[in-house]
Order: structure tokens, then C-alpha cells, then sequence
């Protein structure tokens, strides 16, 4: 069996942003502390880059092609929303099946409990799967968009999650050095979603906008339930709020300037 360019090609950029991850987690070695207001800010611009990077890279533009397809409007629209929708359940129900944490970041004490620390890495490993699948899915429909975009999206959230990890896995009595390689071994979870969404975009091209609606929603899960609830216990809601839209603005800027 042959191996395709744009397979290689999807793989690699999957590959790529996992190995980013490591880069935020090597982050560690740059300051004796990190506080959690500045973790948080980092994930908010992440946040909003996420956001941008789902709609314009594959929600909008699959959305366009369904429609584009489309002999009932009323129909598609369903088909559209109902993939989308089982996007967001086949991560709700990851997150339901395996057990683990949030907020378990922001300490750095020796007292930090080592259980505690992996079910929240767990919690960030889970949803790997899916925005590799995204990557993959995005690689597939190369006729219909640039996947770049969303790459560079990923790859951009990627740095405070790795950063994330160490701090955690430090807290729980870790080196810096072994802290930040967990890190990086987490990312490579990355491009396994990206054969997943690879796989599922060669079946037929006609399931192509579909893929990319699922592959939409489970990104919008991630963002919703995993990325944005690490914020919240931040009382100075403005700078949070900004953060997010400084991602979101960047990252449409992006999307749109790639599509040339």
C-alpha cells in the first residue's frame, strides 16, 4: 500500500505541533516560577486562537461545501449540525470513560500530590487525540482548505499546555529535565489522533465536510471544556477576556492571509 504525499504531509504537521508541547514544557528551565496568572494568560490566547482556528479552518469552510452540495437545505443544515454535534460527544464521552482532573496546576511546593498531577495530565493527553484529528482531517481536505492555519493554531496552544505539564509534574517532586521530557512524550499523542483523521478523510471525499464538522466540534470541546475552565479561578476577567480576543483576532488574520 502506498503511502500518500498529503498522509506524509499531514503526519509530520501533526508531529510537528505534538513536539511543541515539549518546547513549553523545556519553558520550565527559564524562570525559577511561574505564576499561575501568567500560565493562565498564555492559555487564553491559546483559547482564542483554538476558537478561530475550528471555524475558519474547518467549521466555516465545511459548512460551505455541504451547502455548496446541497439539495435541501433543511437537510444539510441537519447533517452539518448533527456532525458537529458527534464531535463534541465522542470527546465528551473520552473524557466520561477515562478519569481525570482539572485545575490541578498552580503549585509549585514539594507537597504536590503525584495522583493529583497525572489525572490532570491525563486530562490534557486526552484531548491530543482530538486536535490531531483535526490536523489529520484538515490534511485530507487539502482541496478544500489550507490546513496551515489550523496547524499554527494547535502548535500555538501547545506551548502553555507543555508548560502546564511541567510546572505540575514539578510541583509532584519531578526534575525540571524529566518534567519537561513527559512533556514532550505527552505531545507525540498528537500525531496518532492525525493518522485517525487521515484514515477517515481517504474512506470516500464525499465524507470529507463531514470530517471536517466533527473534527470542528471536538476542537470546540477542547476549547470549551478543557482549556478555558484551567482560567477561571482568575478574578481580573478583563485581561482574560482580552487575552482570548487578541488569540482570536491573530489567528482569523492568519486564516484568512493563509488562504491566498
Amino acid at each position: 500500500m502506498m503511502i500518500s504525499q498529503e498522509f506524509i504531509d499531514g503526519f509530520m504537521a501533526a508531529l510537528a505541533a505534538g513536539l511543541i508541547t515539549g518546547v513549553g514544557g523545556f519553558l520550565i528551565f527559564l524562570k525559577k516560577r511561574y505564576l499561575k496568572a501568567e500560565i493562565n494568560l498564555l492559555l487564553n490566547l491559546a483559547a482564542g486562537v483554538m476558537i478561530a482556528a475550528s471555524f475558519f479552518s474547518l467549521l466555516v469552510p465545511s459548512m460551505q461545501e455541504i451547502l455548496l452540495e446541497s439539495k435541501n437545505i433543511y437537510v444539510s443544515a441537519f447533517e452539518y449540525v448533527l456532525a458537529v454535534f458527534i464531535g463534541v460527544l465522542l470527546v465528551w464521552l473520552l473524557n466520561l470513560l477515562v478519569p481525570h482532573e482539572h485545575n490541578a496546576m498552580g503549585h509549585h511546593g514539594p507537597h504536590f500530590d503525584i495522583k493529583k498531577a497525572w489525572l490532570f495530565i491525563i486530562a490534557i493527553t486526552l484531548h491530543k487525540l482530538p486536535e490531531g484529528l483535526a490536523v489529520g482531517v484538515a490534511y485530507g481536505a487539502e482541496e478544500i482548505v489550507n490546513p496551515l492555519s489550523l496547524v499554527i493554531g494547535i502548535a500555538a496552544h501547545n506551548i502553555p499546555e507543555g508548560l502546564t505539564i511541567a510546572i505540575s509534574l514539578m510541583a509532584a517532586g519531578y526534575s525540571k529535565l524529566k518534567a519537561a521530557s513527559c512533556a514532550l512524550l505527552i505531545g507525540l499523542v498528537q500525531p496518532l489522533g492525525a493518522i485517525i483523521g487521515l484514515f477517515l478523510m481517504d474512506i470516500s471525499f464525499n465524507i470529507i465536510p463531514y470530517g471536517m464538522a466533527l473534527a470542528g466540534g471536538t476542537l470546540l470541546f477542547v476549547v470549551i471544556n478543557e482549556i478555558l475552565p484551567e482560567t477561571y479561578g482568575v478574578k481580573n476577567t478583563t485581561r482574560s477576556s482580552a487575552a482570548v480576543f487578541a488569540g482570536f483576532i491573530v489567528m482569523t488574520f492568519l486564516s484568512i492571509i493563509f488562504q491566498e
